[in-house]
């Protein structure tokens, strides 16, 4: 923690909170993205996606919430994860129910590694910031697994935009950190 100025900060707590509540308004845009294409073309998952964006709806007030009681306002990001996440949603959503099923799974596996990254670095030193994270995280891992439950991970959608949903969802967790 010492040799990275990020994690160093007096107030890191406040930071990933920042970057958490840009990131649900990010999912927020991928599912409100995703679910305007179902309509169209994967009509069984529109149910589905309704749920998990009421889901990312909740998570997004609970890091307001902790925001507005910080005082501090949002990321810098916020809109970038906003703009990023829809274009995201729109263009996966189009490609069908197996993208559409991929990006949930690659996100939220992110997600997740960074929720527990921030509840490790947190525990000693945030409690209000560990109980924010911590109601969230069992949503989070629904998500992936509900998802990682109805396709197969050698299916191309999943070999194709895992990594590169991946690497667009830790550059913008990694740029709202240094914002």
């Amino acid at each position: 923690m010492e040799g990275n100025p990020v994690l160093s900060t007096p107030d890191i707590g406040g930071r990933m909170i920042k970057v958490d509540h840009a990131g649900e308004h990010g999912a927020i845009c991928i599912y409100s993205g995703q679910l305007f294409m179902a309509r169209l073309v994967a009509p069984n998952l529109v149910e589905e996606l309704k749920a998990l964006r009421s889901h990312e709806l909740r998570h997004r007030a609970v890091f307001q919430a902790e925001l507005q009681r910080r005082g501090r306002r949002r990321c810098r990001s916020y809109w970038l994860c906003g703009i990023g996440g829809l274009v995201l949603g729109l263009v996966t959503g189009l490609c069908g129910r197996k993208a559409i099923l991929a990006t949930t799974v690659a996100v939220e596996s992110v997600v997740l590694k960074h929720l527990a990254h921030q509840l490790h670095v947190l525990r000693d030193s945030d409690s209000q910031a560990v109980v924010a994270i911590s109601s969230i995280v069992e949503e989070e891992q629904q998500h992936h697994d509900q998802s990682a439950a109805q396709i197969d991970p050698r299916d191309p959608w999943s070999r194709a935009l895992n990594p590169v949903v991946t690497a667009w969802t830790e550059a913008v967790i990694w740029m709202g950190m240094r914002s």
